[in-house]
């Protein structure tokens, strides 16, 4: 079994804090995709490269303190692709490719972090942007490869994604256009949101992040925000999942698949 997590850290030095290392070492996955890094390649450097035995690798953010992606892995890859625009959403650091291949196989690991909107609207339509790119890379990539893409995708798909659904109708993370393009990628692309293939139902279980505002947590006013986005071929081996709330590391909660996979 090939077992992979997707966690937004929302800063690596907080997360490492708060005992985040210790539950990797006791959980074991395979690779972890990590975002909101919040640090640059100086202060990974002596620190960070490794988790968890675990040796990762990096997109930073041009801006100190922001955003930044990585994947941990037990694995060797064949090939990092770090950057998939080459231009504005490569500067803030949201896109970081393993790929795993054999002669009988191409495989890529994903960790992605999707702009947020809720700051205003000049960042919502970067988020469109951002939206507008991936959609094509995804497809392309798509057509060379399986892979699973894992990350804080920053957008509730359906009303079971959220708990207060009526009322964030017009916020960013729960938008028409953006829970349209989300659609888009699972049907017309052919993308699978895994977690929903295994627990179709699942409503309050599902939330993977919560405002740091009035008593979210405690009360489980969460948001769905956190994907793990497959092929066909990758998602038809998925067999468990599990999003882990026994700690809080950030105000994200870790969501780990385990796949039919052997690297």
């Amino acid at each position: 079994m090939f077992k992979l997590t997707s966690l937004n850290l929302n800063g690596i030095r907080s997360a490492t804090t708060k005992g985040v290392e210790a539950w990797l070492m006791q959980e074991k996955p395979d690779c972890i995709c990590v975002q909101e890094v919040k640090a640059q390649a100086a202060d990974v450097a002596g620190k960070f490269e490794a988790l968890a035995g675990m040796q990762g690798h990096f997109q930073f953010a041009e801006k100190k303190g922001y955003s930044g992606v990585g994947v941990y892995t037990q694995h060797e890859p064949s090939d990092v692709v770090v950057g998939f625009d080459g231009g504005e959403f490569d500067a803030e650091g949201r896109y970081v490719e393993l790929r795993f291949d054999t002669p009988t196989r191409k495989l890529s690991i994903i960790s992605s972090y999707f702009p947020s909107g809720s700051s205003g609207p000049e960042r919502q339509e970067a988020k469109y942007r951002f939206l507008d790119k991936m959609y094509p890379h995804l497809m392309a990539l798509k057509g060379e490869r399986e892979f699973v893409l894992c990350g804080d995708v920053n957008i509730a798909h359906q009303l079971a994604d959220l708990k207060n659904w009526r009322s964030n109708q017009k916020n960013s993370g729960f938008l028409p256009q953006e829970r349209e393009w989300m659609t888009r990628l699972t049907q017309e692309g052919g993308v699978v949101d895994v977690y929903r293939r295994l627990q179709p139902d699942a409503t309050d279980a599902c939330y993977t992040w919560w405002s740091n505002r009035g008593q979210a947590y405690a009360k489980n006013v969460g948001w769905r925000l956190d994907y793990h986005l497959a092929t066909a071929a990758v998602a038809d081996k998925a067999r468990t999942e599990h999003i882990y709330k026994g700690e809080k590391f950030s105000d994200h909660a870790p969501i780990t698949v385990e796949y039919d996979l052997d690297l």
